[in-house]
């Protein structure tokens, strides 16, 4: 009965933030300024799980979208970037990306410091009582998604209960998160200007490849999950199936001609709202059980790590949009990254993945680091 009830709610969140994107309602156009049509994919499963007290973290939908629908989305929005755009993802973005990973894995070490420096008790929570542990799965969750926490949750030695609790906060805050860039990435232009930052993200426009008589909706739904299936069934690994799938993607919308980058782009768009309205089925903020004083480290651990980038943005004098951009790449992935990038320019939504996948290929060695510092220097 479950399935039945989360396919529902799926369906109708989908429909809904169709619908609610396309409406011009002056005032309906004044609440998506602050709260993107997208995100209520996060919102409406999450309404619908509290009120009627449902527990639908363990539907199948959620082994559907990692296992296919993630794959397909991947494959179909990695077809619209042409070989000659990946410049576009060039040193100075990687280097603002590369720092945010880099705060992230060394500021909880920091932190812990100048809170013990601060408050002794904080000292004794985290140390004594080993409270530190919880923090390296946050690292391994932001920056290289649930495979990297999962491993890092057992070089750690985290506890069963406190390792849950973590869940939350991290689930909590990413989605809180999520909406602030949402809001940045909108805003980036005047930022740019407020730092005189003329760095322009130019898109080369498109070629023959894009011209002439293009492939059809039908044969792209027909080619897209045939391929994103054969690549799944092929190879167990999550992280390996990213990165040929989007190999491939990129051989397809390159090599085919007369691919439609505009119609993958939007086909794109619709399996993201899809992929949100399914981790919305998850969202329950009524099980966080943690000390306030971790609750307001890791607060501050996220904020300085957003800080960090938009200095190292401004020292470089690139384009702002890459701060939430690689912030995003960094905590949120491949379901959540293309889609604050495409509140920006959709056409970026490749490039936001391709910095995920940076993200997810590093995230475990960066955690190994976080769990080295604590026991050389605190532990």
């Amino acid at each position: 009965m479950n399935e039945i009830i989360a396919a529902a709610i799926v369906a109708f969140t989908v429909v809904c933030v169709y619908y609610l994107s396309r409406m011009k309602t002056p005032w309906v156009q004044t609440v998506l300024n602050w709260f993107p049509a997208i995100l209520f994919a996060y919102a409406i499963p999450a309404l619908f799980t509290h009120t009627f007290n449902l527990d639908l973290s363990g539907v199948f939908l959620h082994t559907l979208s990692r296992d296919w629908i993630i794959p397909i989305t991947i494959l179909t929005v990695m077809s619209a970037l042409p070989f000659a755009q990946l410049k576009i993802v060039g040193v100075k973005p990687i280097i603002v990306f590369v720092g945010g990973s880099m705060v992230i894995a060394i500021l909880p070490v920091l932190l812990v410091s100048l809170f013990g420096i601060i408050d002794p008790s904080s000292k004794e929570l985290f140390l004594g009582q080993s409270y530190w542990q919880g923090l390296v799965p946050i690292v391994g969750g932001w920056i290289g998604g649930s495979t990297s926490q999962l491993v890092l949750k057992e070089l750690a030695g985290t506890e069963e209960a406190l390792f849950l609790s973590i869940l939350v906060l991290d689930n909590t805050l990413v989605n809180i998160w999520t909406i602030l860039m949402f809001q940045f990435i909108q805003r980036s232009n005047s930022f740019n200007r407020f730092f005189n930052i003329n760095s322009e993200i130019k898109l080369i426009e498109e070629t023959e490849n894009g011209q002439g008589n293009k492939v059809s909706a039908s044969k792209m739904l027909v080619i897209l999950p045939v391929i994103a299936f054969g690549v799944s069934l092929s190879i167990d690994s999550f992280l390996w199936r990213v990165v040929i799938l989007s190999v491939v993607g990129l051989l397809m919308g390159n090599l085919i001609k007369n691919w439609d980058t505009k119609l993958v782009l939007n086909i794109g768009g619709i399996l993201i709202i899809i992929i949100m309205a399914i981790l919305g089925l998850k969202l329950d903020f009524t099980k966080m059980s943690l000390p306030l004083i971790l609750v307001l480290l890791v607060m501050i651990w996220l904020v300085l790590h957003f800080i960090a980038m938009l200095l190292i943005a401004v020292a470089l004098r690139v384009n702002i949009a890459w701060v939430p951009i690689g912030s995003m790449a960094n905590l949120g992935g491949i379901s959540t990254a293309p889609a604050v990038t495409a509140a920006y320019r959709k056409e970026l939504m490749p490039h936001a993945i391709l910095l995920a996948i940076l993200s997810m290929v590093s995230g475990t060695a960066w955690g190994m680091l976080t769990i080295y510092l604590f026991q050389q220097f605190l532990v």
